[in-house]
C-alpha cells in the first residue's frame, strides 16, 4: 500500500502547475478579497474571515485531482492489472488518498502565511490548530474524489466536480453572508459540513475555543461517512 502511496505521489508531482495552481489560486483569491475590503469594508472580507474560507474552498479542488488521477488509471487499465496484486480494498482508498493529506496541509499553510502578511491576526499555535480542524474537510474532499473516480468518467468527473467547488464556496458561506441567501438555503447549508469547519476556524484564529464540540462532530462525521462511501466504491470495483 505504502509503494502505491509513493507511486500515486510521483504521478501527481507530475503535473506541477496543478498543484501550483490549487495553491497559487485560493491565495489569489486572498489578495482579491482583502483589496476590497479596504475599498468597501464589510466583516465578511476581513482577512481573519476570508482565509478559512478561501481554505475550505481550495480543499475542494483535491476533489478533481484525485478523481482525475483515478479516471486516469482506469483508462490505462492500470486499476484493472492491480487486481491482481495483493491491495485490499482499504488499500486502494489509502494508497490514493496518503498523497493528497500534504497537498491540503500545504494549501492551508501557504494561505495562511500570505494571509499574515497582509493583516491576518492570530498566533501560531491557534494557526496550527485551526490547520487541524480544518484537516477533516479536506479528507470529505478526498474521498468525494475518490468516489467520482471510482464510479465515473474523466468527461463525467469535470461535470460533476464543479458542481462540487460550487457547492462548497455557496454552503460554506467562504465569501458571503448566507442569511443573504434566504433562511431555507442557510438551514440546509448548516446539514453540511463546510459551514462549520469555517466558522470553528474562524474562531480558533480568534483563539475562542467555545465552539469546538458545537462544530468539530460535524466534520468529522462527514469525513468518515464520505470515507465509508469511497471504500464502498472501490469494493464495487473490486468486484468486476
Amino acid at each position: 500500500m505504502l509503494d502505491f502511496a509513493a507511486r500515486n505521489r510521483k504521478e501527481i508531482f507530475r503535473d506541477p502547475l496543478s498543484i501550483i495552481l490549487g495553491i497559487a489560486l485560493p491565495i489569489i483569491f486572498i489578495f482579491v478579497f482583502t483589496t476590497i475590503e479596504k475599498n468597501a469594508p464589510l466583516d465578511i472580507f476581513k482577512v481573519n474571515n476570508i482565509a478559512p474560507g478561501i481554505i475550505v474552498f481550495g480543499f475542494s479542488f483535491l476533489t478533481m485531482f484525485s478523481a482525475l488521477l483515478i479516471a486516469k488509471d482506469k483508462q490505462t487499465a492500470l486499476l484493472t492489472r492491480l487486481l491482481a496484486s495483493p491491495l485490499k480494498v482499504f488499500d486502494y482508498v489509502l494508497g490514493y488518498a496518503i498523497p493528497m493529506i500534504p497537498l491540503a496541509v500545504l494549501q492551508a499553510f501557504f494561505c495562511y502565511l500570505v494571509a499574515m502578511t497582509v493583516g491576518l491576526s492570530t498566533d501560531w499555535i491557534d494557526l496550527f490548530i485551526s490547520i487541524i480542524v480544518l484537516l477533516p474537510t479536506a479528507i470529505i474532499s478526498i474521498s468525494f474524489g475518490l468516489f467520482l473516480g471510482a464510479l465515473f468518467t474523466d468527461k463525467q468527473i469535470q461535470g460533476i466536480g464543479t458542481i462540487y467547488i460550487f457547492l462548497v464556496s455557496f454552503s460554506g458561506g467562504a465569501w458571503m453572508d448566507l442569511t443573504l441567501l434566504g433562511t431555507t438555503f442557510e438551514k440546509i447549508s448548516y446539514t453540511l459540513p463546510f459551514v462549520h469547519a469555517i466558522e470553528l476556524s474562524r474562531d480558533i484564529l480568534i483563539s475562542n475555543y467555545s465552539t469546538l464540540s458545537e462544530h468539530l462532530w460535524w466534520t468529522i462525521g462527514y469525513a468518515i461517512l464520505s470515507s465509508i462511501i469511497a471504500i464502498l466504491a472501490f469494493i464495487k470495483i473490486c468486484k468486476r
